[in-house]
């Protein structure tokens, strides 16, 4: 995730783009906060197929749950 992170190969959807928004967050700062991220779950039988949820922090360092699709 970190090599398609950097490649600038990541695909955010509407439903994300609506979370981020409602939260207040932007898409840079998640992606900048990814290098610390923790793994919570990793989902990988995910009807849209495998995933993860990780632990990121924001710029004030408070937590954000991100859920992250995997090729």
């Amino acid at each position: 995730m970190r090599a398609l992170i950097h490649a600038g190969d990541v695909q955010i959807s509407e439903h994300g783009y609506d979370e981020l928004a409602e939260d207040g967050l932007t898409v840079r700062e998640v992606l900048s906060g990814f290098q610390d991220a923790v793994v919570v779950e990793e989902y990988l039988n995910y009807p849209k197929g495998p995933c993860v949820q990780l632990l990121l922090k924001d710029r004030t360092g408070a937590p954000i749950h991100v859920i992250w699709g995997i090729p």
